[in-house]
């Protein structure tokens, strides 16, 4: 019988996917990494451009307060202290976010948080009931105005969709507070890794065989004897039960040679419909790069096409979630084939979600 040449194949080489090679390799396991891409690090490769550290595939925060997962990638890389304070532009005007007494008092003319409180509730007494979708949820959090300026256009341009067909779970993520409070997330930790994210993922793929630009399944593969799959769970059983839905982006990266701060902000949000991106990145206030230009990116929601363009976030509404049920019913008959990370799964991932699930993972693994 021939030796395989492997013990595991792993397809991505993302966070899910360089975690369990790192954690397998030492264990003394004989690991590849395959990524149809042409780098590593999946949707938080950076690349520096210029002395920026430009975020490729959109901005990419890393916030916690696992302190357990905190420290482990603390031991990887150091972070600076950039917390997420963005801003939303309707028609020229500039609102905070997340949704706090900033927002609130400017657009109301009022600085008393029950003052809001009262506004609200009166306009979300437009839903008496539990909410049933995105549009309900919303008017419900924060009211008639805020959906209809900050909301609704954004959400539009962003899922593809009417914000009444999308499920109400999506706008839970958002936060509302009334204090004058506009950092984006609650979690205890948050930063920017000092030089960008690539560095976390050469470091953990250090000493690994990697084949970048490979096509799990196009290309000739090497052998092995158990695969972790990273990918589309649909296209991995060829779309058996139909095709699952995903958000996805196009991203135009700019260089801006005549100004070295184009905006004031690392990300401008821009919520009516008229608008035809969702938001503009400006990438050197994340680590406030010094210099006399800067890099910008517009990001532009595109329709999804199954083995066309990159998947990025799972539609968790009904039908999907219902299809993906069928297709983990699958991935749980498997001997030798495990599914992880946000592709595989069907489920929304934040970075230090998504190191958890693969740390835990390959603890919970006999190998």
């Amino acid at each position: 019988m021939t030796r395989t040449s492997f013990d595991y194949l792993i397809v991505g080489a993302g966070f899910f996917g360089s975690i369990c090679a790192n954690e397998l390799k030492k264990r003394g396991k004989r690991v590849c990494v395959i990524d149809s891409r042409n780098h590593i690090g999946g949707n938080c490769y950076t690349e520096k451009r210029d002395g920026i550290q430009v975020h490729i595939y959109g901005p990419h925060i890393f916030h916690t307060s696992n302190e357990r997962i905190w420290k482990w990638i603390n031991q990887l890389v150091s972070f600076n202290n950039f917390t997420l304070r963005p801003v939303a532009n309707y028609k020229g005007s500039i609102y905070s976010l997340p949704f706090n007494m900033w927002t609130f008092s400017k657009l109301w003319d009022i600085s008393l948080p029950e003052e809001a409180k009262a506004i609200i509730e009166s306009q979300g007494s437009a839903v008496p009931n539990e909410p049933q979708n995105l549009e309900e949820q919303a008017i419900k959090l924060v009211g008639t105005d805020i959906y209809h300026k900050l909301i609704k256009g954004y959400t539009q341009k962003q899922w593809g969709k009417e914000p009444a067909s999308l499920p109400a779970s999506i706008i839970k993520r958002l936060p509302v507070r009334f204090t004058y409070d506009n950092n984006y997330f609650n979690d205890k930790y948050q930063g920017i890794p000092i030089g960008g994210y690539t560095q976390i993922f050469e470091k953990l793929l250090e000493g690994i065989e990697v084949r970048l630009n490979t096509d799990f399944f196009t290309d000739t593969l090497p052998g092995y004897d158990n695969l972790i799959y990273t990918g589309p769970i649909d296209r991995y059983y060829g779309y058996k039960y139909g095709e699952l839905e995903y958000k996805t982006t196009q991203f135009d990266h700019r260089l801006i040679k005549s100004t070295s701060n184009y905006q004031g902000v690392a990300m401008m949000n821009f919520t009516d419909i008229e608008v035809p991106y969702t938001r503009i990145i400006e990438h050197k206030h994340f680590e406030n790069t010094p210099s006399d230009h800067t890099w910008i990116s517009y990001e532009y929601p595109s329709q999804y096409q199954a083995m066309k363009t990159e998947p990025f976030y799972p539609v968790n509404d009904t039908y999907n979630n219902e299809m993906y049920a069928k297709y983990k019913s699958l991935a749980e008959k498997e001997n030798k084939v495990f599914f992880g990370g946000r592709l595989a799964e069907y489920k929304y991932y934040d970075m230090h979600q998504v190191i958890e699930s693969a740390l835990d993972f390959i603890s919970n693994h006999k190998l």
